[in-house]
């Protein structure tokens, strides 16, 4: 799949995301990378940031954070399959912006988000 047919999935996984959701985020920005660096494993996406429950009257003037969606270990899990790709795209996007509202992948895993 082309990096632009990749990244069109993650736009449109994103405009089905419930508006509320977006409304209540704050200073993230989402972007595509082809592969995560080595020591971040084998992961399809990632949070790089200070999530919502952690920021105080010091957090001004701060780069946004980050989601990145990685395409390659995507691609890997759900093979050719386009459906499967924006169905995985979906749930890790989810993923991620849960940890930007501060859940922790241990509550993901208690909410059956694993």
């Amino acid at each position: 799949m082309t990096p632009e047919a990749f990244e069109a999935i993650v736009e449109e996984a994103l405009a089905e995301l419930p508006p509320e959701l977006g409304t209540h985020m704050d200073n993230v920005v989402i972007v595509v990378e082809d592969e995560p660096a080595a020591e971040d494993g084998h992961v399809l996406g990632i949070y790089c940031g200070i999530d919502l429950t952690r920021r105080d009257s010091s957090y001004v003037f701060q780069m946004p954070d980050q989601i990145v969606i990685f395409q390659g270990p995507i691609e890997r899990l759900c093979g050719d399959d386009e459906d499967a790709i924006a169905d995985e795209v979906y749930v890790t996007v989810l993923h991620e912006i849960a940890h930007h509202f501060g859940i922790s992948d241990d509550r993901l895993h208690e909410l059956g988000w694993d």
